[in-house]
């Protein structure tokens, strides 16, 4: 069972309100770090050379990965924003790996300038990459797509259906490729699942990858520095749902690391990950309002949120827990639908959900928001997206992100042509 915990109570919250109006990200510093340092603690004695690349898009907030970095974690990036957060955040050279995904020139060229790995998604993009570069870079990183080997998850779909990756037959023709062409480093890469809590999911990925290598080694000719064993690892939003703990993971790895990659003489090897999930997500919480209760065909509590501000019980029908500050040890006594205001009927944080009594203006908190929460927001409808705290560890509470504003809204709009626009075409 994992335990719900909210670090402030409803005296706490209702005086933070008046300075920072619901609805609010909260993060727990101390807790982040405490994680990390657990993980770092589990891969670091057993693989020398281990780098965790936290996965921008998760929490994509330089004083997040400040802290992060502070704790000895790079950062993994899909665009060019997430490179400038991460080294807005001090986060350098090769603790950074850009993993691209259709990725445009300039991205490229942004990851090589960082001095960032750059992990490729296709065949074709070793060429697109060399012509982009004017020459490839001296590491070059290359993504797996195992196909029908690997069972994907609910999430991220099955991996023969995924978009992402090389086959193993081109990975063989691309390490050649790349060898040919002058690079001399090399990394592989693989991330087939999402949110998966099977630990034997995760060790079934490192052997599947261990074996690889000694095949890329045998036919490709190149011994790989490093093995990015992907995220994808799962955190219990379920109460009656249990953590992976980093312990089991590392120690699980280790041991076929030991029995694949040591006999074969590639000892060298580095492990690499990518969590963001498992390292955030459940040290943040959306934290709001009961504003409006209705009764027709079911029991609605509505919101001063919805979901432009936590959009994956619309899109996954994904679970977070809902807890109500001050009411802990009520009994859960009513059935709700939680929903918020968009336009749209999916906008519902939880279906018949049961709650203890809710009252209009008692605080809702929405549990383990710390990772894809915020970052997955959008504007539609016009709403605008709410900002984030931050908890210090001597119990300060300070603002990392302001609210949107309508003027936020409206200033990409080119707003001093549309007093002469006719509507016709003329401006």
């Amino acid at each position: 069972m994992s335990v719900k915990n909210f670090p402030l109570d409803r005296a706490r919250l209702e005086e933070l309100e008046r300075r920072y109006p619901t609805p609010f990200y909260l993060y727990d510093e101390k807790a982040i770090r405490e994680n990390a340092r657990r993980m770092v603690r589990a891969f670091s004695p057993l693989f020398p050379g281990f780098k965790e690349h936290f996965a921008v898009k998760a929490l994509p907030n330089p004083f997040i990965l400040k802290i992060l970095r502070q704790e000895g974690l790079g950062a993994d990036c899909s665009s060019l924003p997430e490179l400038l957060l991460a080294d807005m955040a001090g986060i350098r050279g090769e603790e950074i790996m850009l993993t691209a995904n259709e990725t445009p020139a300039v991205e490229y060229r942004t990851a090589r300038d960082l001095g960032a790995i750059i992990n490729l998604d296709d065949f074709t993009h070793i060429e697109f990459l060399e012509t982009a570069l004017g020459r490839l870079p001296e590491l070059v990183s290359c993504r797996y797509n195992p196909g029908p080997l690997k069972e994907g998850n609910a999430i991220i779909g099955k991996p023969e259906e995924a978009k992402y990756g090389f086959t193993r037959e081109q990975l063989i023709q691309g390490y050649r490729l790349l060898k040919a062409k002058g690079v001399r480093r090399f990394g592989l890469h693989t991330m087939v699942a999402s949110n998966e809590l099977s630990l034997d999911y995760h060790l079934e990925t490192g052997r599947l990858l261990f074996e690889l290598a000694l095949e890329i080694k045998d036919k490709a000719g190149v011994s790989l520095e490093f093995v990015n064993l992907g995220g994808g690892l799962g955190i219990p939003y379920r109460p009656e749902e249990e953590a992976v703990s980093w312990e089991s993971l590392a120690g699980g790895l280790k041991t076929l690391y030991d029995r694949i990659i040591v006999p074969a003489g590639l000892g060298a090897l580095s492990i690499h990950t990518e969590y963001g999930r498992p390292i955030t997500g459940p040290y943040g919480w959306l934290v709001t309002r009961a504003i409006h209760r209705k009764s027709i065909y079911r029991e609605y509590i509505g919101l001063n949120s919805c979901m432009a501000d936590l959009m994956r019980p619309a899109l996954y029908g994904a679970y977070h827990h809902i807890t109500v500050p001050g009411k802990e040890g009520a009994p859960l006594t009513e059935t709700y639908d939680v929903v918020g205001s968009l336009c749209e009927n999916n906008d519902k944080f939880a279906v018949r959900r049961q709650l203890p009594t809710v009252d209009i203006g008692d605080y809702l908190v929405i549990h383990d928001a710390g990772a894809h929460g915020r970052a997955m927001g959008f504007n539609y409808n016009g709403k605008l997206r709410f900002g984030e705290l931050l908890l210090r560890p001597d119990g300060e509470i300070f603002p990392i992100r302001r609210s949107e504003t309508a003027d936020d809204y409206f200033a990409t709009l080119n707003l001093p042509a549309l007093e002469n626009f006719d509507g016709r075409g003329t401006v």
